[in-house]
Formats: C-alpha cells, sequence, structure tokens
C-alpha cells in the first residue's frame, strides 16, 4: 500500500528509519518544501549517501539522463541521492514513461531518489506515472498551512525553540505577518535570537515585531543590493555602534543572500523567476534591488555566499572557522559586502 505522508509523518519517518530508496516530495508552499527536502538530504548524508546530483527536468528535458544517473557508478563507490526537480509538475510522455521504469524498478541500496513536485492536481495524481511513484516509495505532501491555522502553527514553532506566548499574542502575530509563511519564520527566528527561553511578555513580542531596528536591517539589506558599497558599510558601522545584536544583522543578511541563490539556481535552470519571486514575496522596490544584485553577482558565486553566512553564524556563536577573520562583525562585513562590491570597476 502507498505510504503518503504530511511534513510531520516525514521527519518521523525520516528519525526512525531506515530510509526507503525512493521519495516523492509534492507542495506548493516554498518554506515547508524547502525544510522537507533539507531534512530527507541530512537523513541522506547520515546514512551514506554523499555523492548527491540534481536535475531539473520538464516535458522537453532529456530524460536519458536520468536514467543515465541512476545506472552509472560512482568513481569512489560512494552512495548516491539522485534529486529530480520538476518545477511545473508536467514530465511529458518521455518524462512519465521514465518516472514510471524508476517507481517500478528492483530497489537499488546504493541509490536513494527523491522526485520533487508542485501540489498536483486529482488528474495528475490519478496519472499513471504519479500512481507508480506512490506505489513504489514513499510520497510526502506538503499542505499549505492555511491562515485559520497560522496561530497554532506559530506556536509549534515558537515550542521548538523553546519559547512559548499566549493565544491573543499568538493572533497578533498571524495578523502581523498576514497569512506569510516565511514572513512569520523569520519572526520566530528572531525572538529565538533575542530572547531567552520560556514564556514571552506581550509586550516583548510586540517590540520585537515592530522594532524600527529591523527597518535599519533592512535598508542594509536594500543598500547591499544596490550594489552601495558606501552606504552599507556606515550602515553596518552605524548598527554596531548602537549595539544591534548580530544575529538579526546576520539573519538579515543571510535570509537575502539564501533567497537570491534559491533564484538565482531558478534562473540558471530556465525556470520561472518571475512566479518564484511572486511565491515567495518579493515585490515592488525589493524585487527591482534583487533583480539589480542577480545580474551584478555571477551564479555561480552565491553558494559561496551562503557558505560564508554559515561560517559567520559559527563565529557569532564563539567558534573558530579557518579562514575567517576573529572579529564576526568584520566577517559580517565581508560578507555583505561580496554582494555590494560585486561587479564593482576597480
Amino acid at each position: 500500500m502507498a505510504q503518503i505522508l504530511d511534513a510531520d509523518g516525514l521527519i518521523d519517518h525520516l528519525r526512525r528509519g531506515p530510509l526507503a530508496t525512493l521519495y516523492t516530495l509534492s507542495g506548493d508552499e516554498p518554506l515547508l518544501v524547502t525544510e522537507a527536502g533539507d531534512a530527507l538530504r541530512a537523513a541522506a548524508r547520515q546514512a551514506g549517501y554523499t555523492d548527491r546530483s540534481s536535475l531539473v527536468m520538464d516535458a522537453r528535458g532529456d530524460w536519458s539522463a536520468v536514467l543515465a544517473a541512476t545506472q552509472s557508478v560512482s568513481l569512489f563507490g560512494d552512495r548516491r541521492l539522485l534529486e529530480i526537480k520538476i518545477p511545473t509538475g508536467k514530465p511529458g510522455k518521455a518524462g512519465a514513461d521514465t518516472l514510471t521504469r524508476l517507481a517500478e524498478r528492483q530497489p537499488d541500496a546504493d541509490t536513494l531518489v527523491v522526485v520533487s513536485l508542485p501540489r498536483l492536481d486529482r488528474a495528475t495524481r490519478e496519472s499513471k506515472w504519479a500512481l507508480a511513484l506512490a506505489r513504489g516509495g514513499v510520497s510526502a505532501e506538503i499542505p499549505t498551512i492555511e491562515r485559520g491555522r497560522l496561530p497554532a502553527w506559530i506556536g509549534a514553532r515558537l515550542a521548538r525553540q523553546n519559547q512559548r506566548v499566549d493565544g491573543a499574542t499568538l493572533q497578533w502575530m498571524a495578523d502581523k505577518v498576514e497569512g506569510n509563511l516565511l514572513a512569520a519564520h523569520q519572526e520566530i527566528l528572531k525572538l529565538g535570537l533575542l530572547y531567552p527561553e520560556g514564556e514571552l511578555a506581550a509586550e516583548d513580542v510586540e517590540r520585537a515585531v515592530l522594532n524600527v531596528a529591523r527597518y535599519d536591517v533592512f535598508g542594509l539589506r536594500d543598500a547591499m543590493l544596490a550594489g552601495d558599497i558606501g552606504r552599507t558599510v556606515r550602515m553596518l558601522d552605524g548598527l554596531r555602534a548602537e549595539g544591534e545584536a548580530l544575529p538579526l544583522v546576520l539573519w538579515a543578511v543571510g535570509e537575502e543572500i539564501r533567497l537570491l541563490a534559491r533564484i538565482a539556481e531558478a534562473r540558471q535552470h530556465r525556470q520561472d523567476v518571475g512566479a518564484l519571486m511572486r511565491r515567495l514575496r518579493v515585490f515592488g522596490a525589493h524585487e527591482r534591488l534583487a533583480l539589480q544584485a542577480l545580474g551584478r553577482v555571477p551564479p555561480q558565486a552565491w553558494p559561496a555566499a551562503v557558505q560564508h553566512a554559515h561560517e559567520v553564524d559559527r563565529l557569532i556563536k564563539g567558534l573558530t572557522v579557518p579562514g575567517r577573520l576573529a572579529d564576526p562583525w568584520e566577517e559580517m562585513t565581508r560578507l555583505a559586502l561580496r554582494v555590494a562590491a560585486a561587479g564593482a570597476r576597480g
């Protein structure tokens, strides 16, 4: 019988183990789908699937490359993780045949296949290839969090970082983020950075969410995206002089870098960047600045910038990172300038 899980069920499955050799992830909520994929990749690494490759496919793609990737032998004998991303949810005839063959093949313990799809309509879920994927492995359907469920979702996420607030404050937070799950996620992380574990006072939560300092860090973000080197450095110096929490500064810059890295990857694979930016709530002036930065920073530079942000986070936590400055504020400046100074003429 086909095993269909939600996001929490997938996490429980991965913790219990063992891993299946075929997974199908589907959903339209970027944050939750990304988290599910991250959890699956982490479990795969822990299980020894260290050779990872990714293919973005559609109805016009060369699906023979998918079969070749599952049949090739790793040079070092590593177990392989193959991710097949189908942003349109429409693999075409060749893709449908290939996916059906993958689902019906004898399991290969050295290859783990993950098929990522948007939320499928009823007709597509009942197609031969989708049913074959459901029968042949583990399927995780990641639902969108409806507006009415958002306060409870925020409460559960706060509980993960051992924080809690009253029901009225949960409702207030849901209203402030206007149903945007990514914005809610960012506010929850910020509360974890600014306050200790335990019960949070409503006034502290409101102060954090409405704090004018967030506009300062977003001003820093905008200066970085615009390539304004002088203003970027001045704003960082000002935030430091005012005693702003460095984790909050890294949150604003690091989240933006991760977002742009994702958009840059979609561009390289000729996906609908406009639709992606709408899903990520990148609108208006932010969209204009983001496109400006994407045009200035080479696509291959974004993964290194994401890694740099992780390393700044380690420095903030007091850890030593080879090749990085001991002062996390100085390294924070270097991170922001990776974006602001990219493409600048010497």
